[in-house]
């Protein structure tokens, strides 16, 4: 089969890989489209050793597994778990001791004809959703991850900084909340996009520092996360939701001083994400700026760095 293969930093498109074989209890996917996120965009910089295929935003078909998955689409959580970890055991299975991550950690990706995870990690799409919208289901889950973290309501004051892809999802499913939702960003455009759905957007000196009871750190940048340490009042939490090729260099007594809460977030739930797409409570459509074969894989990851692009899908058997 053919795939996007990571090695060394440098990707390469193969087309002698083999198809992998699904272990008891996985099943066999041919994966019809995935997009690429800044966690690829981090590994191709050396975020992490990792050597295999890239790709973890997917949608596919089942062509091996439980009778009642083949032939179906499906999109899969991205953690293939041990199940008797302590993680595990406490129902915090993205961090178990034992894991493969899709096309991060030991475990070939979606960037490929084929892949394979275990049959509990795999949702069916509904008909109603579009191969499009579906491949949106892992980063939108990760967005509804925050709320899963946090309790956050009418009450409050919450700031996203960044207008990126992850940004523009993030902002979308807290805006369902009813908090006091401002985002931040560069770019015009993509500000436009969800002052088109009527959240509140700013640049960054509109924003007044330590006004804010929560900040989402959206950029993977320095810069981003220093000005969302500062927008927040004290005793504010600080959510980061990104991650950092380099080292990041805070200041830990302003975090004690002001007694920040300081929280981690990746990974989140797949069907209340499914359940906003379906309902149509949150529009990706605009965000897909570049649509590529597998073939035009690595044209595809050069158009993906380019300052201020949002999605680009890769489409890979249609």
């Amino acid at each position: 089969m053919k795939g996007l293969w990571l090695e060394n930093q440098q990707l390469q498109l193969k087309s002698d890989l083999p198809i992998p074989e699904p272990n008891k209890d996985e099943a066999l996917v041919k994966v019809l489209q995935a997009g690429i996120c800044n966690t690829d965009l981090e590994l191709l910089r050396g975020y992490y050793p990792y050597q295999g295929i890239l790709g973890h935003e997917f949608v596919g078909v089942v062509e091996q597994g439980p009778e009642n998955l083949i032939n179906q689409r499906v999109v899969g959580e991205i953690n293939a778990v041990c199940g008797h970890c302590r993680f595990c055991r406490g129902n915090s299975p993205s961090h178990c001791e034992n894991r493969s991550v899709l096309g991060i950690v030991n475990r070939n990706g979606a960037f490929a004809d084929y892949l394979t995870l275990p049959v509990n990690n795999l949702h069916r799409v509904p008909d109603s959703v579009s191969n499009d919208v579906a491949t949106f289901t892992e980063p939108l889950a990760a967005a509804l991850e925050i709320q899963q973290q946090i309790s956050i309501d009418s009450t409050q004051r919450v700031l996203v900084v960044g207008d990126g892809k992850l940004g523009q999802l993030v902002a979308q499913t807290l805006a369902l909340t009813g908090c006091d939702l401002w985002v931040i960003g560069r770019h015009r455009e993509k500000l436009a996009n969800l002052a088109a759905r009527g959240i509140q957007t700013a640049l960054e000196t509109d924003i007044k520092e330590r006004s804010f009871d929560i900040a989402v750190e959206c950029t993977g940048n320095p810069q981003g996360f220093g000005f969302a340490r500062r927008s927040l009042y004290p005793r504010g939490i600080l959510v980061l939701k990104s991650t950092y090729a380099g080292k990041l260099t805070l200041d830990a007594s302003a975090l004690v001083v002001d007694e920040i809460t300081v929280i981690g977030s990746r990974c989140g739930p797949f069907a209340p994400a499914l359940k906003l797409l379906e309902q149509g409570q949150v529009n990706v459509k605009p965000l897909i700026q570049g649509r590529y074969s597998l073939e035009e894989g690595i044209k595809a990851f050069e158009t993906a760095q380019k300052r201020g692009i949002l999605k680009v899908l890769v489409e890979i058997n249609h």
